[in-house]
């Protein structure tokens, strides 16, 4: 776990055959309990089909690749749930794309339902490799479409990308940075989204291990030095709960449960902690074996026995029993403060909700026939099925839009809101008045003047509460502005207030139309589909709704139009001079400038840091020694990144056809501006110890120097000149070892 080790493959081939041999028979034992009649030969079919189609690849590894599939569809059945027909696509997955095999032949040997989801599978497959921002993101459209018709292409998919992630070590790094960062910036948020939080926390992992390595093995190593320690400590916790449970009569499994890296690191950042100050580094699990009926009484059993042992804080306790989350989850979640003053958090549920805790979608789909459930409960993932449909049903949103929408309501946490006649809405933390006018009806959101939140007058912007109730005032006279969405957060205001705006804006147009074509007949000229396209093109607008939008807005003349050739009937806009845009001029200055050889690198500093200019990212502020990549920008030529910049994960996701490979090489004359926090007690003297460690004991240069002091603590923002990232780390050692310093970190990390 502390080190990215690439192993070494040596198998010989009739080892590679036992190999192979040894994962299908594993793939069949995890299946053994759902095969019907029938099902062993389809697998085994589809089992040959694949081995035969991938027998001349080997991945990256060296391993043969029909190893792939099996882990894969070995994921879909043991980690996610799945049954024998999507065992049999996740073999299948690859060979459409990748070998001789048709989606006819699939669909000869196993029917259409196996071909469709298949052919689901290969065009994400494509989208994954898109070359472009916008093109991604229609492909994450597409993919969004699939799930929504076929739930089981993204969870297959899923599959497919955490075992990729599992075995990136055999890939270059400007790979593995590029999957890792599309991991987390996409897959991750899907796999939170359908309520797969064991997958969701180990992508998240696995990506800060490629990028953010030396952070990624510090908790690494620092989890596995107190394990022993948190061992003794969650034994000593259970042990009275673990007494009366059994005593009451209850089946029951307790444990505790170490939390992920990522969960952690967020916390230290947040929180501006370290390692050692992070008290929930585990959660105690209890998994009730309960009756449906009896499930509620249960868990609020097993919590009036905690809290009779250990105080909670109120504050945060999680009651997801009376309201699941959106995506299914039901627990009951428990701060205690535990044995030597240490906060512990338990989470309390039972098997079926832990089934759903753990397999999310696929959960849902298994107890969806002939549950006993509540309607509401069980309808949760079809809610947000039916909002994706609505959401992507319309043909006129901009894909990149709908991308940063869609994300930003896939990891949000929730609140909990009531109607006046105290109807439940369940909506993302920081949403307003506004998006809840639209979550109730687009017609009442688009005439919205204002709100009541608990009977007190409130703005449209006004950010809701867990707990509030609120009544939406309308009026016929109101429209939507450009302003509103700056109001809202949830991806369906955005999408219908943008559809108001361009309902709006068409009837303006209209008006525009109607000039242009009395200009047109003026002239002689007919308003043909050609000649409005050439007006289109030489006006530089995006469509012909534009075009007759500023024609109405008086933004064009078209006196210009006396310039135009007229061939017959068709208009010939006259020919500009070709024009190079910047992101082409930064592209082939970059093309132009940068070594033949495939795999060269950009070395920042050296003998070619005369040759290609570049810029550091304000950012991030990388400095030497940090872990940097290169990326062409659209204006400004190269700018260097930090690979755990705020922004990396969104370019290397989206842009990687831009992202250059660089290194650094030391040079000792070019300082760099860098930025830290320090935070403390407010002593005597403490300014003249922090000056001395940093002026006189290492001749670092002070840029700048705030220091301010409040009821007897005090923060510091400190601005310096350093060589390189090995001369900051020493400072930050220096500095940390002070008396009285609480914490030190670099202002960018933040």
């Amino acid at each position: 776990m502390d080190t990215v080790a690439v192993k070494t493959y040596n198998l010989d081939e009739e080892q590679e055959k036992k190999e192979i041999v040894r994962h299908y028979r594993a793939l069949l034992r995890a299946l053994k309990p759902r095969l019907k009649k029938g099902d062993r030969e389809l697998v085994r079919t589809a089992f040959e089909m694949a081995a035969d189609a991938h027998k001349e690849m080997r991945r990256k590894s060296g391993e043969p690749y029909i190893l792939h599939p099996l882990a894969v569809a070995q994921i879909c059945v043991d980690e996610i749930g799945l049954g024998v027909r999507s065992a049999i696509c996740a073999l299948l997955h690859d060979t459409v794309e990748d070998t001789e095999v048709t989606l006819e032949d699939i669909e000869r040997a196993f029917g259409p339902e196996i071909a469709h989801i298949v052919d689901g599978l290969t065009k994400i497959s494509i989208v994954v490799d898109s070359s472009t921002s916008t093109a991604q993101a229609e492909n994450f459209k597409k993919i969004l479409l699939t799930l929504a018709d076929d739930p089981r292409v993204i969870l297959i998919k899923l599959a497919d990308r955490l075992h990729n992630m599992r075995t990136l070590d055999s890939m270059s790094r400007e790979k593995q940075l590029k999957i890792a960062s599309e991991t987390v910036f996409i897959y991750s948020p899907l796999a939170h989204r359908l309520g797969l939080y064991n997958i969701k926390s180990e992508m998240e992992d696995l990506s800060m291990k490629y990028t953010e390595q030396q952070t990624y093995r510090d908790i690494a190593r620092k989890l596995k030095e107190t394990k022993r320690e948190r061992t003794r400590y969650i034994n000593e916790f259970i042990k009275p709960i673990k007494e009366v449970l059994q005593e009451e009569g209850f089946n029951f499994e307790i444990f505790g449960r170490p939390k992920s890296i990522h969960s952690i690191w967020n916390k230290i950042k947040k929180k501006g902690i370290t390692f050692e100050e992070v008290y929930d580094l585990f959660a105690i699990r209890i998994i009730m074996d309960s009756p449906v009926d009896k499930e509620k009484s249960d868990c609020w059993k097993v919590y009036s026995i905690i809290t009779d042992f250990y105080h909670p804080s109120p504050e945060r306790t999680r009651d997801w029993l009376s309201n699941p989350k959106s995506n299914g989850y039901e627990a009951l979640h428990v701060t205690v403060m535990g044995p030597s003053g240490k906060w512990v958090e338990v989470q309390i549920r039972t098997k079926r909700m832990n089934d759903y805790a753990e397999k999310g979608l696929a959960a849902h789909w298994r107890y969806k026939e002939g549950s006993n459930q509540k309607q509401d409960t069980e309808n949760k993932f079809d809610q947000w099925f039916n909002q994706i449909r609505e959401i992507l049903n319309n043909p006129d949103s901009n894909t990149l839009d709908f991308l940063a929408d869609f994300k930003s309501n896939l990891f949000t946490e929730e609140i909990y809101v009531y109607t006046p006649k105290g109807d439940l809405k369940i909506m993302p933390v920081n949403s307003t008045a506004l998006d809840f006018a639209y979550a109730i009806h687009s017609a009442v959101g688009n005439k919205c003047i204002g709100a009541k939140v608990n009977y007190k007058l409130v703005p449209l912007s006004h950010k809701l509460r867990s707990g509030d109730q609120v009544e939406i005032i309308t009026s016929n006279k109101q429209k939507p502005t450009e302003d509103w969405l700056n109001y809202v957060l949830t991806a369906k205001a955005k999408s219908k207030i943008k559809d108001a705006l361009k309902e709006e804006k068409r009837k303006v147009a209209m008006d525009g139309k109607d000039v242009l074509e009395r200009k047109l007949d003026h002239l002689k000229i007919s308003a043909s589909q050609h000649n409005i396209n050439e007006l289109v093109q030489f006006y530089k607008q995006p469509s012909p709704l534009d075009l007759y939008y500023q024609i109405a807005v008086k933004n064009i003349d078209l006196k210009e139009l006396k310039q135009f050739n007229i061939l017959g009937d068709k208009l010939e806009a006259p020919k500009p001079p070709p024009v190079k845009t910047p992101e082409h001029i930064a592209e082939d200055h970059i093309k132009h400038q940068l070594p033949a050889k495939k795999d060269a690198e950009l070395i920042i500093f050296g003998e070619s840091s005369d040759k290609i200019a570049y810029k550091l990212a304000n950012c991030c502020r990388p400095i030497p020694g940090d872990d940097v990549f290169g990326f062409i920008t659209a204006s400004e030529g190269l700018k260097i990144h930090r690979t755990n910049c705020p922004n990396a994960a969104q370019l290397l996701a989206n842009y990687g056809h831009r992202v250059v490979k660089t290194k650094w090489v030391k040079n000792r004359e070019i300082s760099f501006l860098t930025g830290l926090r320090l935070v403390g007690m407010d002593d005597v003297g403490v300014i003249h110890k922090i000056t001395n460690i940093i002026s006189g004991e290492l001749k670092i240069n002070i840029a700048g120097l705030t220091i301010e002091s409040k009821e007897g603590l005090f923060e510091g923002l400190i601005k310096v000149f350093v060589h390189d990232k090995e001369e900051l780390d020493e400072l930050f050692l220096r500095l940390g070892k002070l008396d009285g310093i609480q914490s030190v970190n670099r202002l960018e990390d933040e």
